[in-house]
C-alpha cells in the first residue's frame, strides 16, 4: 500500500511578464518516511527548477488510492462506503479519498466511475474537488 506524502516546494518562478516572483507548489510522493519524501521530492525538482528551492513543507495524506488517466489536473474524490454490520443491520458509511488524474470535472467523474468498475462494495460519491497539485510521484522500482 502507498504512503502518499504532499510536499511543498518553494522557488523563484519566472512569469510570463518577465517578472521573478516567490512561489510555494503542492506534489505528491509516494514515499516510506517524511525523510524520503523531501529526499525524492528533491530529487524530482532538480531538473526543472533552475536555480535555489526548499522544501517548505511535508505531511502524510489520507489518500486510499490513485487513479491515473490523461489530464493535467488532479481532483480529489470524498467517497463514502456503505457496508451493513452483520450483527446489528445497521448500515455503516466509511469515508476514503481517492485522488483522479483529468481534464476538467466532468472527467474527472468518468475516470473515477470506470476505475471503480468491478468494486463489490456500495459507495456514494460525497464531494469531487479540485487540487492545487502540479504533479504526482509513484515509487520507483528498483530493477
Amino acid at each position: 500500500m502507498a504512503n502518499w506524502f504532499e510536499c511543498k516546494v518553494r522557488y523563484d518562478k519566472l512569469q510570463e511578464n518577465g517578472a521573478v516572483k516567490k512561489v510555494t507548489e503542492p506534489y505528491l510522493v509516494d514515499a516510506l518516511s517524511f525523510t524520503e519524501a523531501e529526499a525524492r521530492i528533491t530529487e524530482e525538482q532538480t531538473p526543472f527548477i533552475s536555480g535555489e528551492f526548499s522544501v517548505s513543507a511535508v505531511k502524510r495524506t489520507k489518500i486510499a488510492e490513485i487513479f491515473f488517466d490523461a489530464g493535467d489536473r488532479w481532483y480529489l474524490v470524498k467517497v463514502g462506503f456503505i457496508t451493513i454490520d452483520e450483527k446489528t443491520a445497521a448500515e455503516k458509511r466509511s469515508a476514503s479519498l481517492i485522488l483522479v488524474q483529468a481534464s476538467n470535472f466532468k472527467e474527472a467523474l468518468e475516470h473515477f466511475e470506470k476505475g471503480m468498475q468491478g468494486s463489490a462494495a456500495d459507495y456514494e460519491i460525497i464531494s469531487i474537488a479540485e487540487t492545487p497539485l502540479m504533479d504526482v510521484y509513484t515509487m520507483k522500482v528498483m530493477e
